[in-house]
């Protein structure tokens, strides 16, 4: 077992990722990009919303995820007669104390699967939205705490499909990212058919990191270092979001956290001690997209928010390097300048 310090070095957090990637990696193949995403949302606190078509893999890359953290693992199948109640626990009258005890539900654990979620009624969707952003569950006046770390990992199918229920706003603003899984490339898919052909890799996937080695990650991602002008460009990307003609909502204050957050885990994934305007491009489709909402004209013209998203990225300014900055987590050493590149077309 790795021994850890207060808080882990890089070595330590590329080490273990690493470890992470391949295991998920050997359940869903040819989708790096959909994994690496994953595990960004992991060590930045967030919560991963996962939608596709179905089954290309939506649910086995939750499972995948859950499995290699050795942790509490706990999986909702979300249908139209599930009750709030079944997510968060029901305290229920015992006879021999007189006296109320609650019953703890399918939230309380630390890695949680919601399968299907947009098919669940909007009742029951809300029932999530305290333990998302709060972490703790209040029930009969009485709060419980979730245990640490804590992600909700959900899938969803396209709103087109039949049986399923818009997620509320509110719902898709605390989801830090969302991810399309898509269908695999053609050698990605004979090499599942061989893989999944016989007995499912699920059934032999062992944990490849302990619960306390990710809350230690976790923290080292905090230190990551963001630069005065680095979170500009993020606010400034996300400001314009709220004044384009086609949206008609555009992201939260809450998004500009959640970018900032996943850039310093991107950082932190790539072996850097500071985060990049590069690390903020590439996650701000995923981390924006989902929570915006384009106009009527905007959707007859076909325009998604995704392109929105983009469109920004190519209008806004990218900062220019700055000065040496201090290191990660306080450590004294100084950072080099980074680079000033054009954006990026996502």
């Amino acid at each position: 077992m790795t021994t850890y310090d207060d808080r882990a070095s890089l070595t330590d957090l590329t080490a273990t990722v690493e470890r992470v990637r391949t295991s998920v990696e050997g359940v869903i193949e040819g989708k790096p990009e959909v994994v690496r995403l994953s595990l960004t949302v992991l060590l930045a606190e967030g919560h991963l919303l996962i939608e596709d078509v179905p089954g290309v893999g939506k649910t086995m890359l939750a499972k995948a995820l859950a499995r290699s953290i050795d942790c509490s693992v706990r999986r909702i199948q979300f249908t139209p007669d599930l009750l709030p109640s079944d997510i968060t626990g029901v305290s229920i009258w015992d006879q021999q104390r007189r006296d109320f005890e609650f019953k703890p539900g399918a939230i309380f654990a630390q890695i949680v699967i919601g399968d299907e979620i947009n098919r669940a009624s909007p009742k029951t969707q809300s029932a999530l939205l305290e333990s998302m952003e709060e972490r703790q569950v209040t029930i009969d006046g009485h709060s419980y705490e979730l245990p640490s770390p804590f992600m909700v990992v959900a899938t969803q199918n396209p709103v087109e499909m039949e049986g399923t229920y818009p997620l509320p706003e509110a719902q898709r603003d605390r989801f830090m990212a969302r991810v399309s899984v898509g269908y695999p490339s053609v050698e990605a898919e004979l090499q599942m058919l061989d893989v999944h052909g016989g007995v499912s890799p699920l059934e032999d996937l062992q944990p490849v990191a302990h619960a306390h080695e990710i809350v230690k990650l976790i923290e080292a991602v905090r230190g990551v270092h963001v630069s005065e002008a680095v979170r500009r460009y993020a606010v400034e990307l996300v400001a314009a979001t709220r004044s384009h003609p086609d949206l008609r909502l555009g992201a939260s204050p809450r998004a500009t956290l959640h970018l900032l957050r996943a850039a310093k885990a991107s950082a932190a994934l790539a072996g850097r001690e500071y985060a990049l305007p590069d690390d903020v491009q590439a996650l701000a489709v995923a981390v924006l997209a989902h929570r915006l909402l384009p106009t009527a004209q905007a959707q007859l013209n076909r325009r998604t928010a995704e392109q929105v998203v983009q469109e920004i990225l190519q209008h806004t300014a990218v900062p220019a390097a700055p000065g040496q900055q201090p290191g990660f987590g306080g450590l004294g050493r100084t950072i080099p300048a980074y680079p000033q590149q054009p954006p990026r077309g996502l």
